[in-house]
């Protein structure tokens, strides 16, 4: 036996209820589409509403975040497999130092400050490479645990991203250092021995030359991506 009470016709919504309901619905939800999730998510704000709320900012952050992720995937795909294949053409020019024990340090002018030239392995090179808007490239020096490189690179149109970073078997990635600067002058230290060295990304939306010198203890200078 059931108590339940049937709803009649005239009880139910009509068509034209459901429709117009259903046209309200699809009308918040483009919305909320426009305003809110493009400019959070994808720095997209047709309506300038999320510049207000701060909600452009934070997804044009977020994509610049994908981006540079998948940069440094690529990155290290290209590690993995640079010995399978030729790397892009590299302008590297090395730089003569003394070779007597006794001789001074020197340095190129521009570059970072010098390191005594006596010990073994040591040489030095200046690199120069242009990135077009959006491209990204790496540069590796080939060094061995505890060796240390002074370096500064530089861009010539304003601020790059960069990430300072090493490699090799077994290890595909190793942070020294990330963030975005017009200049950089420091000290690397090889935590072992491997590739070591720096990605840059150019979003400036104009081609940049990036000049990078270095000097240390290293046996090779490699473009990878």
């Amino acid at each position: 036996m059931y108590n339940a009470n049937k709803p009649t016709a005239s009880d139910l919504p009509s068509t034209g209820k459901l429709l117009k309901s259903t046209g309200i619905a699809a009308a918040i939800a483009a919305g909320l589409l426009v305003t809110i999730v493009l400019p959070a998510e994808y720095g997209i704000d047709p309506t300038r509403v999320g510049s207000v709320f701060g909600l452009t900012e934070m997804g044009r952050i977020k994509v610049q975040l994908a981006a540079e992720a998948e940069a440094e995937d690529a990155a290290e795909a290209g590690a993995a497999t640079s010995a399978a294949g030729p790397t892009p053409a590299l302008e590297s020019t090395p730089i003569t130092l003394p070779t007597s024990a006794t001789a001074p340090a020197v340095a190129a002018p521009g570059s970072a400050p010098a390191v005594p030239a006596a010990q073994a392995g040591m040489r030095s090179d200046r690199t120069v490479l242009t990135l077009e808007p959006d491209q990204g490239a790496e540069i590796k020096l080939v060094m061995k645990e505890g060796a240390t490189v002074r370096y500064s690179w530089s861009s010539s149109g304003g601020r790059v991203n960069y990430d300072t970073h090493a490699d090799r078997p077994g290890t595909s990635y190793h942070g020294y250092a990330k963030g975005s600067e017009q200049r950089v002058e420091d000290t690397l230290t090889a935590v072992f021995t491997g590739s070591h060295g720096w990605f840059w990304r150019n979003r400036t939306g104009a081609p940049v030359t990036i000049t990078l010198i270095t000097e240390g203890a290293y046996s090779e200078v490699k473009r990878v991506v």
